[in-house]
């Protein structure tokens, strides 16, 4: 199966030309390798996904047929992203979410019932 294919498979992209796009830009890794999107995995193999700031990566446990519902992917993954990395992932997510600049993006609860105060 090609990379590119069991990615949006096991639902790590939202759609097959997204998960192309990412192994195009070098943000995949198969076996420690930057790969083309052409490339066929295997059980067994290790792949790494670029989430920034830090390599995401998992083992292939089985392929599937085609895209699985979302209770049915750890029996084909499993995670190997060491803890120190998760952390750092979960810094960085927290960081980004306490610097939005106000008006930026889509309103927080509190901003919209403000604006509905000012429109009524």
């Amino acid at each position: 199966m090609r990379i590119d294919k069991f990615l949006w498979c096991v639902r790590l992209f939202k759609s097959r030309s997204i998960a192309t796009e990412a192994v195009g830009r070098e943000q995949v890794q198969l076996n420690g390798r930057v790969v083309k999107a052409s490339a066929e995995v295997k059980v067994g193999d290790v792949f790494a996904v670029r989430v920034t700031p830090v390599w995401r990566s998992w083992e292939i446990l089985a392929l599937p047929a085609s895209r699985v519902g979302a209770k049915l992917v750890p029996g084909l993954i499993a995670e190997r992203t060491s803890f120190e990395d998760l952390q750092k992932l979960e810094l960085a997510r927290l960081a980004r979410a306490q610097h939005r600049d106000p008006g930026e993006g889509r309103p927080t609860k509190r901003e919209r019932r403000d604006l509905d105060r000012f429109t009524e």
